[in-house]
């Protein structure tokens, strides 16, 4: 598999360098079109209806996001204008009610190899930021790039990689839809924290999976961590960094979303975390 169609989804005019430089930095190494969606999001949630103020809010709702729209496009075509020559790349504008946004990005997040975002929690969010990334991975069941905040630790990354590796289908479909890079890395670490004693891989724990890798031609290890921190995310954050490693790859919401949400867990731990890219899948 090669990365051929690549997404990156814009909602702030503020925020589309990073997403979009990397974005265009793997489709001239992979031979790939970009697509670059830039989103005006009305936000308005009407509670009551007034006849002729609630059409006026709407309308004054409507112009704010289509003007917001046009702002993320012009600065996403000012990026791209910068990028190298024999960049392939498109610019759509849209503009979706927060209710709406999941349709529209799953739609295009559909016809992806891999969608570039920047990370969803952190100060300065909107829940839009979380939206695009959860409709990319469930509707659209496209592979997520998720970058951290600081630009300079995407500038060159892919030739450490560790996964996270839990035997869940979601760890197998991010590991598959990774392969690209995995190809291409110097080593990939495939880490397992505190693995169960009764589980199907108890005798040789990653062991499938790096050997599975392994024949494809990716350099591969494995390293078996017990669980000295508290999180688990916090034990891979740890051994991201004793491997200097500049992405990690794992599945995504092993649980519910509604679970994640309330009780945390080490998705969504990661990205508040991560400090290298995090290439994800469900």
């Amino acid at each position: 598999m090669a990365y051929k169609s690549l997404l990156t989804v814009a909602t702030s005019p503020d925020r589309v360098e990073p997403a979009i430089s990397v974005a265009a930095r793997l489709a001239l190494a992979e031979d790939a079109h970009l697509d670059v969606l830039a989103l005006g999001i009305d936000g308005t949630q009407v509670a009551y209806y007034n006849m002729g103020g609630t059409a006026v809010v709407l309308q004054m709702a409507l112009e704010r996001a289509e003007q917001e729209a046009k702002a993320v496009e012009k600065a996403a075509a000012a990026v791209l204008a910068g990028q190298p020559a024999g960049l392939r790349a498109s610019v759509e504008t849209a503009v979706a009610q927060m209710g709406g946004l999941a349709g529209l990005v799953a739609l295009r997040s559909r016809f992806a190899d891999l969608v570039v975002v920047g990370r969803p929690y952190g100060k300065g969010r909107g829940p839009e930021a979380e939206a695009v990334v959860e409709s990319a991975l469930f509707d659209g069941q496209a592979p997520v790039l998720v970058l951290p905040d600081d630009p300079a630790l995407s500038q060159s990354f892919g030739g450490r990689v560790v996964i996270a590796w839990d035997q869940s289908r979601e760890a197998l479909a991010a590991v598959r839809k990774a392969m690209p890079f995995l190809l291409n890395a110097e080593i990939v670490n495939i880490v397992i924290v505190d693995p169960s004693a009764h589980g199907a891989e108890r005798s040789d724990p990653g062991g499938a999976l790096c050997q599975m890798l392994v024949r494809h031609g990716v350099r591969a290890e494995v390293s078996v961590l017990a669980r000295t921190l508290p999180r688990i995310s916090d034990v891979i954050g740890r051994h991201v960094r004793d491997q200097n490693a500049d992405l990690l790859v794992m599945g995504a919401y092993g649980h519910s979303r509604f679970r994640e949400a309330i009780l945390g867990g080490a998705t969504r731990d990661m990205l508040e975390l991560a400090e290298v890219p995090v290439l994800m899948a469900h």
